[in-house]
């Protein structure tokens, strides 16, 4: 008999990939370009200082009375000499914000203190191989050599233009890969730059008296990490408040996977009396404005993590939609709603297939269990699986043999294939998938068929939506001012105004051309209120981001997501996390909710 086997090996299951643990880094070796020749005696003392070069004890006690461990002070010492007192305090202050660990040579991931280059006009940077300087060898000479430090100052080049994009200046990027290296997660590169930025805020001019000049200063001897400024204090609060010994790494590496509920119900449900959730924001985090993110639920390991702490530590809501329509659909959302007096969209959407498409019960097969979809995903079946299953039902007997069932339905599953004949599969037509996911007919109606999936597979599924949103409807009767980043189709404003709620200002980024004209089709016929429509989320500026705060009198809710194709299981090589090309999106999210809370702030 013929073995029946699937064209895909993705499945329903994926088991994501992680980098594992990371050996402990060791420090940057000190190299003394004056060192002494083979006939020079070299004398050490305790501490391993040759000769003279033993820093005075009145400094290091200088700069342990600011806070700073000594074996910091030491290894700081030791890194850029004593010479230049403004550029040894950045340096301890970058220590002391990135982790007291990192100083001491005990940082659990590479990339993640400060490494040791030589920051001089005339360093030679067309013949430095990376991988070499640290341990002070010898520049690689040959082909091989060239060709791994243009892939590296490729790689810098990309992280810079990242960070840029993010909003941090191009000098302080530089500088930050410098300290960081070329392999540190974005994550810990703008947590880098942030250290760098609240240390040149404490510089008090020349420090060469090392006089404890201000309570900055006084701070860094406390339990819980040092808050630099008040403007730095806002950003640090992304990474969390636990004590400078147990800090996690920024790019979230070595976290613990996220539990993820099992049932998958989010904080309560509709008609749900039996569960009563209660959580408490920090401060910082209470609305207004209010922040809705999406992002799928099965994540990479350490995305969650990173996603919670740069959103003020809020834990995720994860729910998949099956539970309130007929296709599952597994996401996590961090928000600041509230999540008492919730209510559903009405009519309540069916929730098994039968009951949305009753006319497929006819050729259903009794061993084709399924009451539910997939994920309905961003691509349909070819035409030529389609074919293959019918050819290999028509040819078993009935029922099929198992091996011939179980390739059935691992492509049916994969697919979201539906019985329309005898032997017969289909994939979903792009109307029915709208419909399963809360949109209107005809909503992508008018674009190519491709398009038309592409845009759904990566939209809200808009019931689930609107009943997180739902709460807002007592809270604004007059409608409401929305800045939505990666709009897509919409999926958030057709989840308002199924709710009722009046949408007084739209600010919409959306990049893609064929989701604009989707969204601005179905604003022209539904909405009364102003549309505003930017194409590239890096032309929205903390400046402009002001402007609409001061002309529209504020948002009332910033919402968005990530389109979920990078970290789909159909893309096993895009698996990317925080670092792919489309998930990264979020450091933007994440930048503009807080330029938006200043701006605001500030009315």
């Amino acid at each position: 008999s013929q073995d029946w086997t699937s064209d895909n090996d993705d499945s329903d299951k994926f088991e994501w990939e992680s980098d594992g643990e990371a050996e402990p880094s060791s420090a940057p070796a000190f190299r003394n370009l004056d060192a002494a020749g083979p006939s020079t005696l070299v004398r050490r003392d305790s501490n391993g200082w040759a000769n003279e070069e033993a820093p005075p004890t009145s400094l290091v006690e200088g700069y342990v009375l600011m806070g700073f461990p000594k074996e910091m002070v030491l290894k700081g010492i030791k890194e850029i000499g004593h010479s230049d007192a403004n550029a040894l305090l950045e340096l301890l202050l970058t220590y002391k914000t990135l982790g007291d660990d990192a100083a001491a040579g005990n940082c659990s991931t590479s990339g993640c203190f400060p490494q040791s280059v030589e920051d001089d006009d005339d360093f030679d940077f067309e013949n430095w191989d990376g991988d070499n300087d640290a341990d002070g060898r010898e520049p690689n000479p040959d082909s091989s050599g060239d060709e791994d430090f243009l892939r590296e100052m490729s790689e810098k080049d990309n992280k810079i233009k990242s960070l840029v994009d993010m909003g941090f200046p191009e000098d302080e990027a530089n500088m930050a890969i410098t300290r960081c290296g070329v392999d540190a997660a974005l994550t810990v590169l703008a947590d880098s730059v942030y250290a760098s930025q609240a240390a040149g805020d404490c510089h008090y001019g020349n420090l060469s008296d090392y006089e404890v000049t201000g309570s900055c200063f006084d701070s860094l001897g406390g339990r819980k990490r040092a808050r630099l400024m008040e403007g730095s204090k806002k950003k640090r609060k992304r990474y969390g408040g636990a004590a400078q010994g147990n800090r996690r790494p920024l790019d979230g590496s070595h976290e613990e996977p996220m539990p993820l509920p099992n049932p998958m119900v989010g904080f309560n449900l509709p008609n749900d009396r039996l569960r009563s959730v209660t959580r408490r924001l920090p401060q910082q985090a209470i609305g207004p404005p209010f922040f809705y993110y999406e992002n799928v639920a099965l994540a990479p390991k350490g995305v969650w993590a990173t996603i919670s702490r740069f959103l003020y530590d809020i834990e995720p809501e994860f729910v998949d939609s099956k539970h309130l329509c007929a296709a599952a659909r597994k996401r996590g959302y961090i928000h600041n709603l509230p999540i008492e007096n919730r209510f559903p969209l009405l009519p309540l959407p069916p929730k098994t297939i039968f009951e949305a498409f009753p006319h497929y019960k006819k050729w259903w097969p009794s061993w084709d269990p399924r009451r539910q979809l997939n994920c309905l995903q961003t691509s349909m079946s070819s035409a030529k699986l389609t074919e293959r299953i019918q050819c290999a039902l028509a040819s078993s007997g009935n029922p099929p043999p198992k091996s011939v069932q179980k390739y059935v339905m691992d492509e049916c599953r994969k697919w979201n294939l539906v019985w329309v004949g005898k032997n017969k599969v289909a994939h979903l037509e792009p109307d029915e998938v709208e419909y399963l996911l809360g949109f209107p007919r005809d909503h992508t109606r008018g674009v190519g068929k491709t398009e038309r999936f592409k845009s759904l597979g990566n939209s809200f599924q808009v019931d689930t939506v609107a009943y997180h949103l739902s709460v807002l409807k007592d809270m604004y009767p007059n409608g409401v001012n929305v800045l939505s980043l990666f709009t897509g189709i919409g999926g958030g404003e057709v989840a308002l105004h199924r709710l009722g709620i009046h949408m007084r200002t739209v600010v919409s980024v959306e990049i893609g051309e064929v989701n604009r004209r989707i969204l601005r089709g179905w604003w022209d016929q539904t909405q009364t209120g102003t549309l505003i429509e930017i194409a590239d989320v890096k032309s929205l500026t903390d400046d402009r981001i002001a402007t609409f705060v001061r002309r529209f009198g504020g948002f009332d809710l910033v919402i968005g997501g990530s389109p979920c194709n990078n970290l789909a299981g159909s893309n096993r090589h895009h698996r990317d996390g925080l670092e792919g090309e489309q998930s990264a999106l979020f450091y933007h999210y994440f930048r503009i909710v807080d330029a938006v809370k200043s701006a605001m702030g500030r009315m």
